[in-house]
């Protein structure tokens, strides 16, 4: 349960003030949480994230038109994508301890909701949403531009692993890449994809996604971790 210590917090972290608490509240509940209220119910973050990847992607999209004047669109598609996705922004999170700040049912607690990257992603898109609701589109800007837009690791660890995996592959001589889903969760309109990669018949790496293609670049970026490592490549 949030308190308004942890709202204040919050606020000075991000260095902005909400005037609607409410907001960011919403922000951070899981539909979870609100599934196991019995009176008072509150909305959970759903729309808010709607919202949120909705300005993310315009202002993500801006910023690489504006700082790669020489890229073509499908290279700009690669780097938004390398910096949004799932993986990415949970990643961002850490530097808010954003996994701490939500909200959720106790049997999604007992799972590990808490660690799912999709959870803490999703949360990342919401409160983008509510600073845009509560502040406008600069406020949601200032979140993006400090948050999301400076980790350039990102780009590394989220780019196309897929490509660069099959290219390790075929320079070290290691066999075919077989990709295969081993789980789906969530509801209909909100699947989470995790899918395992094995190069010849090793398993080498594991990953979700909110798609399946964005499942296998994350598996594909720990197999390639993990040839690099043996192969004393880092």
């Amino acid at each position: 349960m949030l308190h308004d210590s942890d709202i204040d917090k919050f606020e000075r972290l991000i260095g902005y003030t909400f005037k609607d608490k409410a907001l960011l509240i919403q922000a951070f509940t899981h539909s979870s949480f609100v599934n196991e209220q019995k009176i008072n119910k509150k909305s959970d973050y759903e729309r808010l994230e709607f919202l949120g990847d909705a300005v993310l992607e315009m202002i993500s999209s801006a910023y690489l038109f504006r700082t790669f004047p020489d890229k073509k669109e499908g290279e700009m598609s690669k780097i938004r994508a390398a910096l949004v996705c799932e993986g990415a922004l949970a990643m961002d999170s850490e530097k808010l301890d954003i996994r701490n700040y939500i909200q959720l049912g106790k049997g999604e607690e007992a799972t590990g909701g808490r660690q799912k990257e999709s959870i803490i992603a999703d949360v990342m898109e919401a409160i983008i949403g509510a600073l845009f609701l509560d502040g406008g589109i600069e406020e949601s800007k200032r979140f993006i531009d400090s948050y999301v837009l400076t980790n350039k690791e990102a780009i590394d660890r989220f780019g196309d692993s897929k490509s660069l995996l099959q290219e390790f592959t075929q320079g070290h001589n290691l066999g075919s890449i077989r990709y295969e889903i081993c789980g789906e969760s969530g509801p209909e309109h909100d699947k989470i994809f995790e899918v395992r990669v094995f190069v010849g018949n090793e398993k080498l790496g594991e990953g979700t996604g909110k798609t399946k293609k964005a499942a296998e670049q994350v598996a594909a970026f720990y197999a390639l971790l993990a040839l690099k490592k043996r192969y004393k490549c880092i």
